[in-house]
């Protein structure tokens, strides 16, 4: 018997994000989900050697990895029509439930209940939920500062939007990832290495 969980998961090449924008460069869920869970990564090492949090920062990068691998079934619905009222938020919530356990179908037995936990999250404390929504949100930041800097002005509200929900999210290590590490994201290659 053959088991399609790796070659589903490389459908996320084919799945662009910003659906209803216009963008300067593409982005596939792809490249977003390693963003995801590199900043999760760097984010929880940070909460650990910094504010001696209690997160595993290799369980938040690995579910950051998988955040969105149900979108290979249901597509990036756009943030203002997923959240847009109670019903649609519950309703899309289900789907999601639905296509994860439509992905984890497509490994044998033996190895489903080891990949549940990473691609539901069911595993994660509070603090490395928040972490890998923040992570999330700051790929999504990362993408508004780089069409900017093309020269993209499609993006101005969507960064506004954005940072308003980081500014509201308590997390020390956040704030200083959004001090210390986002400036970079404004500055050449020369800039960065020089």
């Amino acid at each position: 018997m053959e088991y399609g969980f790796g070659a589903v998961l490389a459908r996320m090449n084919y799945i662009d994000r910003w659906g209803l924008m216009r963008n300067a460069r593409r982005e596939s869920l792809s490249e977003h989900s390693l963003m995801t869970a590199e900043i999760a990564h760097i984010l929880s090492t940070i909460a650990v050697s910094l504010f001696n949090a209690d997160v595993n920062p290799d369980r938040v990068a690995c579910r950051a990895m998988y955040h969105d691998a149900c979108e290979i079934m249901t597509g990036d619905l756009p943030t203002p029509v997923k959240y847009r009222n109670d019903m649609i938020k519950t309703e899309y919530k289900k789907l999601e439930a639905e296509a994860q356990q439509r992905l984890l179908d497509t490994l044998p037995e033996p190895l489903r209940s080891m990949m549940t936990a990473p691609i539901t999250a069911d595993d994660l404390n509070e603090r490395e939920s928040k972490i890998v929504k923040a992570a999330d949100k700051l790929s999504a930041l990362i993408k508004c500062i780089e069409e900017q800097s093309s020269g993209n002005s499609e993006f101005v509200s969507a960064r506004r939007t954005i940072e308003k929900a980081l500014d509201e999210t308590d997390l020390p290590e956040l704030k200083f990832y959004r001090e210390k590490f986002i400036p970079a994201y404004s500055l050449t290659l020369d800039e960065l290495l020089g």
